[in-house]
């Protein structure tokens, strides 16, 4: 039967949908992550060419506005997409206009949402066996950060870009069930790295129109809707748009690596038996964002009962 995972960890929240002990989606839910999808704001009009609003911690990007407002007015707006990392920036929230009798408030956070699936969801403790990782969770968040995807046959290489992301398809033997193989493989991967937006996948060269047609028909099968795509062109490119609301998984560990690996290292020492180590060698640039981030550690002590000191080998 199928469950959800979670854990409320230090940093970040997490969350894994496993059934016959596989991971199908993992979503990670990064703290100061607000405004959150569906969150309901009071803002003010900043810039009108652009549609740019301003609210407490915050911007978005506002469209259709009220028709006659002017700039420095208050509207009241609902973010209907999040912030996306992109290297060396962030893609601003997007907003519509809410309407003056919508209840102002934050949209769900993971744990809310994954309640509201109707899937059962099981709670984690540090203390308890880690079923995360017996589901396969590294190798998850490998996959997500290098991008290499195996499947029968074949491999899949992902790679997010700012105007979609992209699956390579490679592999030998006959082309078309290598083809089909691999629209599986992406509809799976898509799904559990929660990835939305415009995707592009360049399958290999197929001959004939049935023969790309079955490659769309598996893409079909595989990949839940609501989605929309074309077909699979002479070249062998398909191209699937899926609403997006949230960053994936990918985009989330490749903005910040540094700040990931801090995290995993300290989700690594809230598990150890007893008692806590005083001191734990990590890489210097972690060592360095742990030192930045001091409520994390202090979060950690509290947890584990004892201080644990972060050192870099010396030079």
């Amino acid at each position: 039967m199928a469950e959800w995972l979670y854990e409320a960890g230090i940093g970040e929240n997490r969350a894994a949908l496993v059934s016959r002990g596989t991971i199908w989606k993992a979503r990670i839910e990064l703290e100061g992550s607000a405004p959150r999808h569906g969150a309901v704001l009071d803002a003010r009009l900043i810039d009108k060419s652009t549609g740019k609003v301003a609210f407490a911690g915050g911007e978005a990007l506002c469209d259709p506005l009220p028709q006659g407002i002017t700039q420095g007015a208050m509207l009241r707006v609902r973010i209907v997409r999040e912030a996306i990392p992109e290297q060396g920036r962030f893609k601003l929230p997007k907003a519509v206009p809410a309407g003056a009798d919508a209840v102002p408030g934050d949209g769900p956070d993971l744990l809310a949402r994954i309640i509201a699936s109707g899937v059962p969801v099981r709670r984690l403790r540090a203390h308890e066996g880690d079923a995360f990782e017996e589901a396969g969770w590294s190798e998850v968040l490998e996959e997500a950060v290098q991008g290499d995807i195996a499947f029968p046959g074949g491999m899949l290489r992902l790679s997010p870009t700012p105007a979609m992301t992209l699956f390579d398809v490679d592999g030998g033997g006959p082309l078309q069930p290598l083809a089909v193989a691999a629209a599986h493989a992406v509809a799976r991967a898509i799904e559990r790295h929660g990835i939305a937006g415009s995707i592009g996948i360049d399958f290999p060269t197929l001959p004939g129109k049935a023969a790309r047609q079955a490659v769309a028909e598996a893409i079909d099968a595989a990949l839940p809707q609501p989605f929309e795509r074309t077909t699979v062109n002479g070249f062998g490119f398909l191209q699937i748009v899926r609403r997006r609301v949230r960053p994936s998984l990918p985009e989330l560990l490749r903005a910040d690596p540094v700040g990931a690996g801090a995290r995993a290292e300290l989700r690594r020492i809230e598990r150890l038996p007893p008692p806590p180590p005083t001191t734990h060698m990590v890489h210097r640039r972690i060592a360095n964002r742990l030192a930045q981030r001091p409520e994390w550690t202090v979060e950690l002590a509290q947890r584990i009962g004892g201080a644990t000191a972060f050192v870099a080998p010396k030079e």
